[in-house]
């Protein structure tokens, strides 16, 4: 029955986005191109909308049974609805929070919350009041770096199948069920979108799109590794690294700039990539592959010993700020470990001549 819900969101997906393009064009739900976005010329938007309506598809066939279903079904229409309106009106950045925060709640309310984890040396650290706050800040920062990633064709549907991807594998793993039905549901529906999405797009998935894919691939991974180790919890992290990071030093850059949190710019990983004199499609591959290096990275982590897992943690987290200082993702003053390696590299050759 998977099988055939997988089919029938992907078919779905391919019929619905043509008419979902045809909608936004009718409705005015377009994106016109401006100093900080990529494209040249006026695009459709509200490409999620066909995205959402073949998960749906696929739910209505495969019907997954879970305690958690209909408060994720319901918070995902909120999402939907807030994106939907900004993509036709553009609403102010406090009031498409407060619809993620309505969202994260009512699946919070129907028991998708992190209460605890298992300390890796023995015990656990009861999260008591701020498990809901927590459970809050989770769902809608990635939520919201899904939807900062959402700068180039095809870029986050392909980020977010990836993603899913993982996380369905990890299900898999771990013998969750009602993950692996709605990861394998929303990667069939993700890829069919993806066909009218990929360089050079013929339509953007929008807001409603991004934060849909955003807030499911939150609460999913919740559901995949509640109350785990404190290991384990990193790997909903590593699986969705490149977004977060994204997002991670996107705030950095602003506070180093000085300018607001929530002020738009064009320095985010692809605007970098593309200034480094990638094409779009291989900016775009790029980061495809570094989502899947995550995503590989955060199997075999989940499989490690505490020790190896510490070791992949450390040295990830090396290779992130190594990457971030040479592309320059906060700025271009910004090398303080590359002017380290310089300065024993100097060392190194000065004592050498002597």
């Amino acid at each position: 029955m998977l099988y055939m819900a997988m089919l029938a969101s992907f078919v779905t997906a391919v019929l619905a986005t043509p008419a979902v393009k045809r909608l936004a064009l009718k409705i005015g739900a377009v994106d016109k191109p401006n100093g900080r976005k990529v494209h040249e010329q006026l695009m459709p938007r509200l490409g999620g909308l066909a995205i959402y309506i073949s998960v749906l598809v696929g739910f209505w066939l495969c019907d997954p049974e879970s305690p958690y279903k209909w408060h994720i079904l319901l918070g995902s229409f909120v999402i939907i609805v807030v994106g939907f309106l900004d993509d036709l009106f553009e609403l102010p950045a406090k009031t498409k929070l407060a619809g993620q925060v309505i969202a994260a709640l009512i699946v919070i309310s129907g028991g998708v919350q992190i209460n605890f984890i298992n300390l890796p040396f023995g015990g656990t650290l009861e999260f008591g009041m701020l498990s809901i706050p927590l459970t809050v800040l989770w769902i809608v920062a990635v939520t919201n770096a899904m939807n900062l990633i959402d700068g180039l064709d095809g870029l986050a549907a392909g980020v977010s199948a990836i993603a899913l991807i993982t996380i369905s594998g990890m299900a898999i793993i771990m013998g969750n069920v009602f993950v692996l039905t709605v990861g394998a549901i929303m990667i069939a529906a993700t890829l069919g979108f993806l066909i009218y999405n990929f360089h050079p797009a013929k339509i953007f998935m929008g807001d409603t799109g991004a934060l849909f894919l955003g807030y499911m691939i939150s609460v999913l991974s919740l559901l995949g590794f509640k109350n785990v180790t404190v290991i384990s919890f990193i790997i909903p992290i590593m699986i969705l690294g490149v977004p977060l990071s994204d997002t991670f030093f996107a705030i950095v850059r602003r506070i180093v700039n000085r300018q607001p949190i929530s002020a738009p710019d064009k320095s985010h990983l692809h605007h970098c990539l593309l200034r480094l004199g990638y094409s779009h499609r291989q900016t775009v591959l790029m980061i495809y592959g570094l989502s899947a290096i995550f995503g590989f990275l955060a199997v075999i982590f989940s499989q490690a010993t505490t020790k190896v897992a510490l070791l992949i943690v450390g040295g990830l987290l090396l290779l992130i700020e190594l990457a971030v200082e040479k592309i320059g993702l906060v700025s271009g003053k910004y090398k303080p470990l590359l002017n380290v390696v310089r300065g024993i590299k100097f060392k190194y050759v000065m004592y050498n001549r002597k």
